[in-house]
């Protein structure tokens, strides 16, 4: 016999419990994870924010640590030298939870690093889709692996290879055109659920 429909008053939504996601998290850092171009360090600011924690952005942090800006590592050292030091850089900053802390697009890849995040932080992948990553890369000329390059094709490439890896997050939210306001408020959602 079918299930006769409920006509009660709908369920209300609740904000989400920013004390209770807060002890969920204890000692550990919220760590964004995605491609170049999905808002992490500007959805991370307003995140940390929002849970009055600390906000760190790895690849600021790195150039602290290096005394050289991202694209100057890449050209002086590579790429290998570039991710031996981030995955340096973050696995210091995760002994400094609780935080929000945004990595570089190729930082979640490292085995090492996504074992790392595992024990000491929450993951969240911000997936967003290509069209949305062209067009916010193009805004800016500093990343390294676009240069001289078509960013779509390169991009394309990137996240046909890594958006297995990123789906290894504890939590997925799609980042899109919306003010950055929405989807901390999906992130914080999603974390009060988990907590």
């Amino acid at each position: 016999m079918a299930s006769q429909a409920n006509f009660s008053a709908p369920p209300q939504h609740t904000a989400p419990d920013i004390k209770a996601i807060k002890s969920g998290i204890g000692s550990r850092s919220i760590v964004l994870v995605g491609p170049m171009g999905a808002g992490k360090s500007s959805i991370g600011r307003r995140l940390a924010q929002q849970l009055s924690l600390p906000f760190c952005d790895a690849d600021t942090e790195i150039e602290h640590a290096a005394g050289l800006t991202i694209t100057e590592i890449f050209e002086e050292h590579g790429e290998p030298a570039f991710r031996s030091g981030e995955a340096r850089v973050i696995e210091r900053l995760l002994k400094d939870g609780p935080q929000v802390l945004a990595t570089g697009g190729g930082a979640f890849i490292h085995e090492g690093t996504r074992k790392l995040i595992a024990e000491k932080g929450v993951s969240i992948w911000l997936n967003a889709d290509i069209e949305l990553l062209v067009r916010r890369v193009q805004r800016r000329n500093n990343r390294p692996l676009l240069k001289d390059k078509d960013p779509r094709e390169v991009l394309t490439a990137l996240l046909e290879e890594r958006n297995p890896i990123y789906a290894l997050a504890d939590i997925s939210v799609h980042s899109r055109d919306v003010r950055h306001e929405i989807t901390v408020s999906e992130i914080l959602v999603e974390l009060d659920n988990r907590f």
